[in-house]
């Protein structure tokens, strides 16, 4: 790519979102659905409110420490969380049972 051209978007159509951009949609939907605000939330994950705002608009790649902070301010597990990103990258609706593509993710 020339040096004057911007990359194109992630997630537009035919394209998969990366997992750093599934994974703040996933943590703020279950910061929303708690009707906290970031501030809240990133004081008790030990983040600043813009790393944890970076995270969930997908900009930062978070450390599995990072990721296992947050996930522990929300009150959910790296496995519930993970199997949520997973969900949302299958482009299966939230909550729906698991069809054989995540059982063979997850084993």
């Amino acid at each position: 790519m020339p040096a004057d051209e911007t990359p194109p978007e992630r997630g537009g159509p035919g394209q998969e979102p990366l997992w750093r951009e599934a994974l703040g949609e996933c943590l703020r939907r279950l910061r929303t659905e708690r009707g906290e605000i970031l501030v809240e939330t990133a004081r008790r994950a030990g983040v600043s409110p813009q790393y944890l705002s970076e995270m969930e608009r997908g900009i930062k790649e978070p450390s599995s420490e990072m990721i296992a902070a947050v996930a522990g301010a929300l009150d959910v597990t790296l496995a519930d969380l993970t199997l949520a990103v997973t969900t949302t990258l299958l482009g299966a609706p939230a909550g729906a049972p698991a069809g054989p593509t995540a059982y063979a993710l997850a084993a």
